[in-house]
């Protein structure tokens, strides 16, 4: 593709290269360095002018470190006359802010989008965004895609018993993301009623379904400390669960989720790789990866052609 150039920022470099080779390309040359005060300075190595640029971070690691580092190549791009710049950020940092849910809080999702918009992006390209109404905090284009095609390919070809299992959606609000994956699978779905006492500390759960003797797949957008996923493992268990998967868009896995993990009844733990995941794996057995580089990658393609992104709503690209 011509008059196209992708870069990765520092916050998930194989994911970034990843995205390039399914696009037959190499990533462009950009220099990050940091100052001794902490201050981030960003060079790029190459011409941008009149470029197609993608800058693919994530809103993982060193959140706000990467997130400033996003907003300075942005602003560099644009400086140096690229003709687009497009953010790809397959997990939207500070997406859980996305309301007032509190006295005098701030909507740092909102915040994030603003920033985004002034360093001079013309257009954002991520997964699985927390809220969907996220996206209504831009003036300018989003394209949230979806992990579900990916998850549904993932299940049909590693549960062999897929057909008698039942979606599990932990928490009411993901109860929309649950029954779209159990009407797809055509299979029954349940979800479990949770009272938190405050943030990351679930009180109690209750589970609406009946999942006995059945394989049940709890499906979640993102997982942090892991403490409501791994509650509700033990709650299928005890309901009478054959095996119990998880499967997740976004695994943080901060603070004692390795070890909560390894605990629970999970007959695995399933992610994609939109934060870098290499280090997890080697302190627990039971994390896999779905590979979503090529959704992504068929984004840039599509959106780079003037092509629409519909497709990778419901479909794999192959």
């Amino acid at each position: 593709m011509s008059n196209i150039k992708v870069f990765g920022g520092s916050s998930h470099p194989d994911l970034s290269q990843k995205i390039a080779a399914c696009l037959g390309t190499e990533l462009g040359k950009v220099v990050t360095t940091k100052f001794s005060n902490g201050e981030t300075c960003v060079e790029f190595g190459e011409s941008v002018r009149g470029e197609d640029v993608y800058i693919v971070q994530s809103g993982c690691g060193e959140i706000n470190d990467n997130l400033m580092e996003l907003l300075i190549m942005i602003d560099a791009c644009k400086i140096a006359s690229a003709s687009r710049v497009t953010a790809v950020i397959p997990c939207f940092p500070y997406a859980r802010q996305d309301k007032k849910d509190k006295f005098r809080a701030a909507i740092t999702a909102k915040l994030v989008a603003n920033m985004l918009s002034v360093s001079g992006a013309d257009h954002i390209i991520t997964m699985d965004l927390h809220a969907s109404q996220i996206q209504g905090f831009f003036d300018i284009p989003v394209d949230n895609l979806y992990a579900e095609p990916a998850v549904l390919k993932w299940i049909k070809d590693n549960i062999s018993d897929w057909r008698n299992c039942i979606i599990v959606s932990p928490d009411a609000g993901g109860a929309k993301r649950v029954t779209s994956i159990a009407d797809r699978l055509n299979v029954d779905f349940a979800l479990i009623h949770k009272e938190r006492k405050k943030a990351n500390e679930v009180d109690r759960m209750l589970l609406v379904g009946d999942v006995k003797d059945r394989v049940a797949i709890l499906i979640d957008d993102m997982a942090d400390t892991c403490g409501t996923i791994c509650h509700a493992a033990d709650k299928l268990v005890s309901a009478g669960s054959t095996k119990v998967y998880a499967i997740l868009t976004h695994g943080i896995f901060s603070g004692p989720a390795i070890s909560r993990i390894d605990a629970a009844g999970f007959e695995a733990v399933v992610v994609t790789n939109t934060i870098p995941q290499e280090e997890k794996i080697k302190q627990c057995s039971k994390i896999q990866i779905i590979d979503i580089a090529i959704i992504l990658a068929e984004a840039i393609r599509r959106t780079h052609n003037g092509e629409s992104v519909s497709y990778l709503f419901n479909n794999v690209p192959l």
